[in-house]
């Protein structure tokens, strides 16, 4: 066997790991948008897997999706959060949150959702998320809206629990 093949060998036998990327964004009074999938039960951010077949960064992502998803095309702040996500049966999920900063009301009017994938959109209050975007989710929207609040860096999460 060749070097390129026990290397190939080597890759192939390594875990595998999901990867997305979102944005949060909020209007001036500090509501979240959500996106409603069609493809599931729920609510979400914009946001979406990471195409690292591609090369795509994690911001890149987030970015990309966001087009895609509600039709805006906004250079991403910061990251807000990272999330370790490990539910059994599923392949661990590294989940990172970028700001999507204050959208305007003109912002808010050129939203187009991707009817391929969502129904609708909303804005909820930070106190609600948690009924909106149940477990990790909605604990990581928490933990990047206090980073926000604080500017405090990038929140370091395992399942939506901050570590570190």
């Amino acid at each position: 066997m060749t070097s390129s093949e026990e290397f190939a060998a080597y890759i192939a036998g390594l875990p595998r790991i999901l990867a997305g990327a979102a944005a949060l964004f909020r209007d001036a009074e500090g509501r979240v948008l959500l996106v409603e999938p069609n493809y599931r039960e729920g609510w979400a951010l914009p946001g979406g897997t990471i195409e690292s077949d591609e090369g795509e960064t994690p911001r890149q992502g987030a970015r990309r999706e966001t087009l895609e998803e509600i039709g805006l095309d906004r250079e991403l702040g910061p990251l807000l959060a990272v999330d370790w996500v490990y539910r059994s049966g599923w392949p661990p999920l590294a989940a990172y949150l970028y700001d999507g900063g204050v959208l305007g009301e003109d912002d808010f009017k050129a939203i187009r959702l991707q009817e391929e994938e969502l129904l609708s959109w909303r804005l909820v209050e930070p106190r609600d998320v948690p009924e909106y975007l149940p477990d990790a989710l909605g604990r990581r929207v928490l933990a990047a809206l206090e980073v926000l609040a604080d500017g405090a860096g990038t929140a370091e999460l395992e399942n939506g629990h901050r570590v570190g």
